[in-house]
């Protein structure tokens, strides 16, 4: 299979994985962190093919199907006799060159990484399996100086990357207001600041910039600074959704351990029923697992709100993430990839079947 590559100046989509990522994350934990979790594994339980299965997450709330199913036990539990080990990272590109150095066998990761990661090794390295977790991106102005959408012009609003899925969002909804910027140097009728998730709310209360397009919960910690809520890219999407964490796998792993992968993903979809039917353990549970990775727990005032906008579910949003690359085809960050078989929902669907749960569709970018 031949996948277009990204574009030179792109490189940085490298950085795509910073994908929401960089999301919410950037600031817990660092660029990959055994983070010393093993759920007790029952004397008695029986192993998998494989002894151990290595999972890779960012310490980020749009991650916390990965996060509440460690703290939980529910990974373990489906496990039984095979060892989960857990890693963290604080952005897409370190998680992919894990995958494909052997590091890590599963990941939670957002779609701009997945795809560069999957274009750039031709098809040859991974496949989405399942989605995670949808939502969780607004637009914070400071407003005292911006009051309504169409005030955004001139001003200067950040994104955390170059490239990465928020800057491509805001890039996308800017040319559809008919303005122009510069994808690579942010310059035009808007400034589009690219500032680390991690310094953004101190460049907002500085005045370095007007406000932000970014994921939770860097929004609600700008919101805790005085910003506002001016729109939540949901509202942008049809049924409001859009995918912000799929999990992926090691090809050779999913090749060779289809039992543990399906394993992994029972869990997950039973991490999701069990967050979705108990929103406030869950919240608890995610803010006690961030503690253990950063030292410090995110307060109310920003955990609260941040949490109600990420919407965690199984299904990886396939059509969602078509327009995603297309969006970057249109700034001129991506040359036009071939999606052909990123993705392979077969044991997802044989999980969410057990479970009587509806099947998903892969929007014809799964494997033949």
């Amino acid at each position: 299979m031949s996948a277009a590559r990204p574009l030179t100046a792109l490189r940085t989509l490298a950085a795509i994985a910073a994908l929401p990522l960089l999301l919410t994350a950037c600031g817990y934990g660092s660029e990959s962190d055994d983070d010393g979790t093993q759920a007790k594994v029952a004397a008695d339980a029986k192993k998998l093919s494989a002894d151990e299965v290595r999972i890779g997450y960012f310490p980020n709330l749009t991650h916390a199907t990965a996060l509440v199913g460690v703290e939980e036990g529910i990974f373990q539990k489906e496990l039984g006799g095979t060892t989960i080990e857990p890693s963290t990272f604080n952005a897409g590109p370190s998680e992919i060159e894990a995958l494909n150095s052997g590091s890590i066998d599963i990941g939670w990761i957002g779609p701009s990484p997945a795809i560069n990661g999957y274009t750039k090794a031709d098809g040859s390295n991974l496949r989405i399996i399942s989605g995670s977790a949808s939502g969780g991106v607004k637009l914070v102005v400071n407003p005292e100086k911006i009051k309504s959408l169409k005030d955004l012009k001139g001003k200067k609003i950040a994104t955390p990357q170059l490239g990465n899925t928020q800057d491509v969002a805001f890039l996308n909804w800017i040319a559809e207001q008919g303005w122009k910027v510069d994808a690579q140097s942010g310059k035009g009728d808007v400034s589009v600041v690219r500032t680390d998730n991690k310094v953004t709310p101190d460049a907002y209360k500085s005045g370095s910039v007007d406000g932000a397009w970014v994921p939770e919960p860097t929004a609600s910690k700008l919101v805790a600074e005085g910003a506002e809520v001016l729109l939540d890219e949901a509202d942008l999407w049809p049924d409001k959704k859009f995918v912000i964490t799929n999990i992926i796998v090691s090809q050779k792993f999913l090749k060779e351990h289809p039992d543990v992968v399906e394993a992994v993903l029972r869990g997950s979809v039973k991490t999701n029923e069990w967050i979705n039917a108990n929103p406030d353990q869950a919240k608890a549970s995610a803010n006690k697992a961030l503690e253990g990775e950063s030292g410090k727990a995110l307060p109310a005032e920003v955990i609260d709100p941040a949490w109600k906008s990420i919407a965690f579910l199984d299904d990886p949003l396939a059509a969602t993430l078509g327009t995603e690359a297309e969006h970057a085809v249109k700034a001129g960050l991506l040359e036009q990839p071939d999606l052909n078989g990123i993705y392979d929902l077969t044991l997802l669907n044989k999980v969410l079947k057990a479970e009587g749960k509806d099947a998903v569709d892969d929007a014809g970018l799964g494997v033949k």
